[in-house]
């Protein structure tokens, strides 16, 4: 066990453990600390505790001082130059002509570095750019390219919910998100619903999907036969939040749907000849076995990957993009 103080240097930034060494500082207070980029101002999240060595990243570095009024006030100073070293940053890309976009600039508390963060679709050559940059400002200059989460993360703004950004207000890492995840929450597969302001798919996918894949796990299948209260029916819609599970009801030569939740709904016995376990779905004919292939590999990178799973779901894969080409192999 160590003991730590967890620090901040940006909203919603990345969360490092530094050693308090001496002196106790509490969550909320600001302090000097030594980085990999330097000396640096930061916020403390949480306090004085101890926690296991395989969360450390060696080596652990030590807290300098908490942070004195003259320490903010510099820090504050670094924050209102960095709006003029954009400008004159922004000026010298067009200069160059260089396919890159600025995002933000950073002054290191020490001001031994000035970083500037930049998104681009391809690799840049900006070794012109530094050189000019380095004569302006006297200093070490570093380029970051970055991606456009992000950018996101950086500039911040309003998600569909009309709340501030998870990234910018309280995620610490992005998490993986697929769109096996929409998928599993029923939500539509329009990319301009289930994608948030930096085109990726929203970060808020990821927050129920463990409680979505637990429930499912308890419910039969759409279209299966189970036994309920009132007989034997079809399942026609499950609801996951609500834990229910809506079926056909056969009554005479009509039928209704009724609701159950998912514990009175039985499932029922497979059969003899598949009492030894479920029936692997055969694969595709020949013609259409390359794009089988190509589709499972596919599947295969998502998580919690089933290969039982990713041949039924290629198959229904292949078998709607037949029907929508009127059924032609």
């Amino acid at each position: 066990m160590a003991t730590v103080i967890g620090v901040r240097f940006r909203n919603a930034g990345k969360l490092y453990y530094f050693d308090p060494g001496s002196l106790w500082p509490t969550a909320g207070d600001s302090v000097i600390v030594e980085t990999v980029r330097g000396i640096e101002y930061g916020e403390v999240v949480t306090g004085v505790s101890e926690i296991a060595d395989e969360l450390i990243t060696p080596p652990l570095k030590n807290v300098i001082r908490i942070a004195t009024a003259e320490d903010t006030a510099h820090e504050k100073d670094n924050r209102s130059r960095e709006g003029s070293a954009m400008e004159i940053c922004t000026q010298k890309i067009e200069e160059h002509k260089l396919p890159m976009k600025l995002v933000r600039c950073e002054y290191t508390f020490d001001n031994s570095k000035i970083l500037f963060y930049f998104t681009s679709d391809k690799r840049v050559d900006f070794r012109g750019l530094v050189k000019d940059l380095a004569s302006i400002f006297r200093t070490r200059i570093e380029l970051r390219q970055i991606g456009v989460r992000d950018e996101a993360k950086m500039l911040g703004g309003l998600g569909m919910c009309g709340r501030p950004l998870c990234c910018t207000t309280f995620l610490g890492d992005f998490q993986p998100v697929s769109i096996k995840m929409a998928k599993e929450q029923n939500l539509s597969l329009n990319p301009t619903k289930i994608s948030g302001v930096c085109g990726r798919l929203m970060c808020c996918l990821k927050y129920e999907e463990d409680h979505y894949e637990t429930v499912r796990r308890k419910m039969p299948r759409l279209g299966k036969d189970v036994i309920t209260p009132d007989g034997r029916g079809t399942v026609t819609d499950l609801n996951i939040l609500r834990e229910t599970v809506r079926v056909r009801i056969p009554k005479g030569d009509e039928t209704e749907i009724r609701e159950y939740p998912v514990a009175d709904v039985r499932r029922l016995s497979p059969p003899d000849n598949e009492s030894e376990g479920r029936r692997k779905p055969s694969r595709p004919s020949q013609e259409s076995d390359d794009e089988h292939t190509e589709i499972v590999r596919a599947l295969e990178e998502e998580d919690g990957f089933n290969e039982d799973e990713a041949l039924l779901e290629a198959e229904v894969l292949l078998e709607d993009e037949n029907a929508s080409n009127g059924g032609e192999e």
